[in-house]
């Protein structure tokens, strides 16, 4: 299963973000590639609409941010540091048990002879260690015994040429949280639930590659959201503070989407943070911001240009009348 491309925006979302754009600012479009700094360096904009996913290497999402800071151009979303950060699962993992936050046990696997060596509790989960969209997250994830941990890790060092992350696999209910603002502003959209029931019969219980890009399409969607989720004040209470926790020890600034399980005892835990949330803009695609989003009543088109405003609030930079010039 080829899923090389899956990170990556397709061009009906890079142009819904540039329409949504161009009801307020004059957009000029630069994508992300090697001649993206001299383009940024001639054109000067007064601000970037950063959702560069980048090219090469675990620290891709920080390369465009990088450039940006290097020409002092202000942009949307997390620092180069924070991007690299949370795209490695590990090291976000790391941070956050530090600061208390809770995430379930890892262990990273570089080689087979480490696999040989690892003696993890059964269930668990193994993942690449730095990929998104659910790159290398399959039906067979999930493992209960050593040989089918040994099959899994091996295919993820082959195919990614990157080590495998080895994860408890946690039995409770999943959310996913979108989040916007910064500071004490920053808030908790409506919560998402994945649905479990909505998959294939003997289905892995897990937002899979297949759940996400092969069972669920637009002729035939998957009823996999609930939206907003179904929980009481009690549980609803404890994601949204293990949230803005996570948004404040990592750092992230804007937006942020936040993938979190629940343990046996239905404690909410941090599976995986984005700083550069899916936004793909039709309903029908079932991307999560959009949809918590829609849920707040927003459009498709308040959002972008809300989180733009987010930004710049940051950034201090004033709202001026007129058309202005930005890059998405």
């Amino acid at each position: 299963m080829n899923d090389l491309y899956a990170e990556w925006d397709t061009a009906d979302t890079v142009n819904a973000v540039r329409a949504a754009l161009a009801e307020r600012y004059d957009v000029s479009m630069i994508e992300a590639d090697e001649e993206a700094y001299e383009k940024l360096r001639k054109i000067r904009p007064f601000f970037a609409f950063n959702i560069a996913e980048g090219l090469y290497g675990p620290s891709r999402e920080a390369q465009v941010p990088a450039m940006l800071e290097m020409l002092r151009i202000p942009y949307l979303g997390s620092d180069p540091l924070t991007l690299g950060l949370c795209l490695v699962k590990s090291r976000t993992k790391e941070v956050l048990a530090a600061h208390g936050v809770p995430t379930a046990p890892h262990a990273v696997v570089a080689s087979m002879d480490e696999c040989r060596r690892l003696r993890p509790s059964f269930p668990s989960i193994v993942k690449p260690l730095h990929e998104g969209s659910s790159k290398g997250i399959y039906d067979s994830s999930v493992v209960h015994d050593g040989a089918t941990l040994t099959r899994e890790v091996e295919a993820i060092l082959a195919t990614y040429g990157e080590p495998a992350l080895v994860e408890e696999f946690l039995p409770g209910r999943e959310f996913t949280a979108a989040m916007m603002g910064n500071g004490a502003e920053a808030r908790v959209l409506p919560l998402i639930e994945i649905r479990f029931d909505a998959l294939p019969a003997g289905a892995a219980p897990i937002y899979s590659y297949e759940a996400k890009w092969v069972w669920d399409s637009v002729e035939a969607p998957l009823d996999i959201y609930a939206c907003p989720a179904p929980v009481d004040g009690r549980l609803r209470a404890e994601i949204e503070a293990v949230c803005r926790r996570t948004y404040a020890v990592l750092g992230c600034r804007d937006w942020t989407r936040i993938d979190l399980r629940c343990d046996a005892a239905g404690r909410p835990h941090v599976i995986e943070v984005n700083p550069l949330p899916g936004i793909l803009p039709r309903p029908e695609d079932n991307s999560c911001f959009p949809k918590a989003a829609r849920a707040a009543g927003m459009t498709y088109n308040e959002l972008i240009n809300s989180v733009a405003d987010i930004a710049m609030k940051r950034c201090g930079i004033p709202v001026r009348e007129g058309r202005q010039r930005i890059p998405a």
